[in-house]
């Protein structure tokens, strides 16, 4: 797999200035919503690097309307910030990237209000579009998000969950945003379908970010290690973890008192190794699925995504 040091920069030159006068015009939107807002500002500003709106470009990029593009990623962004504002929320996260989350400062009504303003507000600059198809895709999308959440909080503290339902799971919450992106760029420009392309990369992106958890530092991560454990959250490591290691397999997770220590139990099993191998092979699905139809720029653009997901995690 090639090494991608910043693969936004190199999309955004294949892209050309119609990719970048595209992103600037979702960047200018978001952060004028945010502004009408300020909680919901500081909660967009954290969203990273705009791979959900990036897709919506790329999946899109030989479309000729770019409004209807922009609206397209702006209401997948505002949804996904939304759903770190609730996550926070339900977590009771003190911080996001490093920063106070909407939930420390404000508590948890005005958080979940402004989860739900950003929800209301992504279907707002949807409809611009007049799209009954982009309308479903995202509604479909947002269902998803909530199921996910939904079978988190039910498997909480489980010593049962099995690798298939986490991987359902991730799909759900996770993966299908990443999928809508990409439905939204097609449909808004007429281009060839990716399907599948979002749903296995996302997943892998989930995967990755659920080892992260466990062997990240908290100066990159934005919170303490192992606070998927504190919580009751079964990620990937932890399942294959207590296949390897019948300590860990009894191990109650309302019990830990250091979840560093847990932490490095897990990693001594090389369950974090496995993990890693499963997104990795994600990754490579999803480029070796990618439509024939495709041009050569748009199809170097998906492959830079996929890499990049993994390189997020090196």
């Amino acid at each position: 797999m090639s090494a991608v040091t910043d693969p936004i920069s190199s999309i955004l030159v294949i892209g050309g200035e119609k990719m970048r006068d595209r992103m600037d015009a979702a960047e200018s939107r978001l952060l004028q919503i945010g502004a009408e807002h300020p909680d919901g500002l500081r909660t967009i500003e954290a969203g990273g690097k705009r791979l959900r709106p990036l897709l919506v470009f790329i999946a899109g990029l030989d479309g000729d309307d770019s409004d209807q593009l922009v609206r397209g990623a702006v209401a997948v962004e505002l949804i996904h910030s939304a759903t770190l504002v609730h996550d926070d929320t339900l977590d009771a996260a003190p911080l996001r990237r490093g920063r106070r989350t909407v939930f420390a400062s404000g508590g948890r009504p005005a958080a979940t209000a402004i989860g739900d303003l950003l929800f209301s507000r992504a279907f707002a600059e949807l409809a611009g579009n007049a799209s009954v198809e982009q309308l479903r895709v995202l509604s479909a999308a947002s269902s998803a998000l909530a199921r996910g959440e939904l079978i988190q909080r039910e498997d909480a503290w489980s010593a049962d969950v099995t690798v298939e339902r986490y991987i359902h799971r991730c799909e759900l919450k996770t993966a299908s945003l990443f999928e809508a992106a990409c439905e939204l760029g097609a449909i808004g420009s007429g281009s060839i379908s990716l399907e599948g392309f979002g749903m296995s990369i996302g997943t892998a992106f989930q995967i990755l970010d659920d080892v992260l958890d466990m062997t990240g530092p908290a100066e990159r991560t934005g919170k303490r290690r192992g606070t998927d454990l504190l919580d009751g959250t079964v990620t990937l490591p932890l399942i294959e973890a207590r296949r390897l290691d019948p300590t860990l397999a009894e191990l109650d997770l309302r019990t830990i008192d250091d979840p560093g220590e847990v932490c490095d139990r897990v990693l001594e099993t090389g369950a974090a190794g496995l993990a890693r191998e499963r997104a990795h092979r994600l990754v490579a699905e999803a480029k070796e699925r990618l439509p024939a139809g495709l041009g050569s720029d748009q199809r170097r653009a998906l492959e830079l995504v996929a890499d990049g997901v993994v390189e997020r995690y090196a």
